[in-house]
């Protein structure tokens, strides 16, 4: 099979269901924000630093697959089988957020993404999530839109910055925070 089809050389390709849209559509901008976040999340895992966290930042890449799967999905289309986003997927990033916390000083004020790479890519990752949110619910203003993607979305943009705080508290990266001029 061939990488390559040629059907999207004019500017359209196909919803899961068969239905042909523009490539600049809002559901094919939402999918491929969340493309673009798998990517990202790609990178973190494949830090060394996050050895450790590889099992679930691979879990992470497959719900983006299973969002990425459900947007490209063509409106009224129920016949079609993917799986799902569950209550328990946004469980497991909350527990996972409590743990870290746990493990990290109160923040009391806005701290500046940096301070080592890794801890970068995970601030990049978190405003790829906030972008990808927002695609969502662009779309949800003209297409129904399950809920739990964005509530799914939303906790992971909090898990990406919790866990930027701790991988910085790990490598020993003094958090940098915000003070505004007055």
């Amino acid at each position: 099979m061939k990488i390559y089809t040629k059907t999207g050389d004019t500017g359209k390709t196909s919803l899961l269901g068969g239905k042909r849209v523009s490539k600049a559509d809002l559901r094919i901008d939402a999918y491929g924000t969340v493309d673009e976040l798998n990517s990202f999340i790609g990178l973190l895992r494949d830090q060394e630093i996050n050895q450790k966290r590889e099992v679930l930042l691979k879990e992470v890449q497959d719900r983006l697959f299973t969002i990425g799967a459900t947007l490209a999905t063509e409106p009224g289309k129920k016949n079609i089988k993917r799986p799902d986003i569950h209550e328990e997927d946004l469980e497991l990033l909350e527990k996972e957020i409590d743990l870290m916390e746990s493990k990290l000083p109160q923040l009391r004020h806005f701290i500046l993404p940096g301070g080592h790479p890794v801890v970068s890519y995970c601030h990049i990752a978190r405003t790829v999530c906030r972008r990808t949110e927002r695609c969502v619910i662009d779309l949800m203003e003209f297409e129904e839109v399950d809920e739990i993607i964005v509530k799914y979305l939303n906790r992971l943009s909090d898990y990406l910055f919790v866990l930027g705080r701790l991988i910085g508290q790990e490598l020993g990266v003094e958090e940098v925070t915000w003070k505004p001029r007055i």
